[in-house]
């Protein structure tokens, strides 16, 4: 966790994707080498958090590599082949897990399949007990201490996109802002947040091509005054162009994550918490 130990912003950032810890097991088991499974990584999106934790925000940061086990995923969203005994619950066979990219990632666009036998069922289940369950214990946690003092808790969960490709119409967007079409956070939040972005001078959209994930559906609760959004920032803002280190371009993409949790910090203490449930 960073920030305060106890909360001084109604914002919890959240950032499941950049972590750089490759455990060895994880390594003994893939076929692909490591620079390839970093392909699966929101590289150093770390960094932008530290702008808004600073402004006294906090910020919980995932230190497992994305390979190892996915944070923004149901702990049942396995794909079946991937076990080598039948699990014990049913699982959930979502387009994300057809994918190849469900809890734990099962292939790389451009690497293939990532392991070379079959998951043990107790390895998968040590990954969720160890990994998932606390990261997601430890967001409603925050979230709640936040609401407890504020009246009403925001969650920014903080990803990077890979540039997307040009539109017919127009640019394509630097950021997306995702809310799951409403259901996770009251309008208001998406809305600010957006003109954050686009004050900023960049392209933003809404809900597409991302909308959120399990984190949304989990923790965002706008009829309890907790509300969830993701944000999605295009890497080239803030990475070299060969998109693994970090540019000139960091300090000001940090410093649009400090503006919008700011931002989101006061929408959320602009209203009575009465108010800002409905």
């Amino acid at each position: 966790m960073l920030g305060p130990a106890h909360p001084e912003s109604p914002v919890v950032l959240a950032v499941p994707h950049a972590g750089r810890d490759y455990p060895p097991d994880l390594l003994a088991a893939s076929r692909l080498p490591r620079g390839k499974l970093e392909a699966l990584e929101d590289r150093y999106a770390d960094l932008l958090v530290s702008g808004a934790v600073a402004g006294g925000a906090t910020a919980l940061v995932a230190l497992r590599a994305r390979a190892w086990i996915d944070l923004n995923r149901d702990e049942r969203e396995i794909d079946p082949g991937m076990l080598d005994s039948p699990p014990l619950v049913p699982l959930l066979m979502s387009a994300k897990v057809r994918g190849g990219i469900g809890l734990v990632p099962r292939r790389i666009a451009d690497g293939g399949e990532i392991w070379h036998r079959r998951l043990t069922r107790r390895e998968v289940e040590r990954r969720i007990i160890e990994d998932h369950r606390p990261w997601h214990r430890a967001i409603a946690t925050l979230l709640d201490r936040a609401k407890a003092r504020f009246g009403c808790a925001v969650l920014i969960d903080c990803h990077s996109m890979p540039p997307l490709p040009s539109q017919p119409v127009a640019c394509a967007p630097n950021v997306v802002v995702g809310d799951r079409f409403g259901r996770s956070a009251a309008d208001r939040f998406g809305d600010r947040l957006c003109a954050v972005v686009a004050a900023a001078g960049l392209k933003v959209a809404r809900n597409t091509p991302y909308s959120g994930g399990h984190t949304l559906d989990r923790h965002g609760r706008p009829d309890r005054a907790v509300h969830a959004l993701q944000v999605e920032i295009d890497r080239s803002l803030y990475l070299n162009r060969d998109l693994r280190s970090p540019s000139a371009g960091a300090a000001e993409a940090i410093d649009l994550v400090r503006r919008a949790a700011a931002a989101l910090a006061d929408e959320a203490t602009a209203y009575p918490p009465a108010l800002a449930a409905e």
